[in-house]
């Protein structure tokens, strides 16, 4: 995390809430771009609340602070995914009107396979 989100070049931002001078929760996000849209958003990559504080809108307040920092620099969306298992996750997400797309569908590459499709030679 040290390496990626603190150098030169930033891959993300991390928002910290604390409560009472105790860490309480993140959000770990990114400028993202649609071009469906034409314009930016956010994506959120993480989301997480210490035990202790859920139940106090910690999650909910990170969230709107991020969606807040995106319109502010012209974004017009704030897009996440959930872990399929993770139903908690998702009836807050649903609470907070963040819907789930029914016109797209998250395919990956990792690992020794990324490696591997990124070291091909073109032809």
């Amino acid at each position: 995390l040290r390496r990626y989100g603190f150098g030169e070049r930033p891959a993300f931002s991390t928002l910290i809430a604390e409560i009472g001078g105790e860490f309480a929760g993140l959000c770990l996000h990114f400028p993202i771009f649609s071009t469906w849209m034409g314009r930016p958003g956010v994506y959120v990559q993480d989301l997480y609340v210490e035990d202790r504080f859920r139940g106090r809108r910690v999650g909910e307040r990170l969230l709107r602070r991020v969606a807040k920092e995106c319109r502010a620099a012209g974004g017009v969306y704030l897009r996440l995914s959930v872990d399929t298992d993770n139903e908690t996750a998702k009836a807050f997400y649903e609470k907070l009107g963040i819907g789930w797309s029914s016109y797209e569908q998250v395919q990956k590459i990792v690992g020794d396979a990324f490696f591997a499709f990124a070291d091909t030679p073109e032809e």
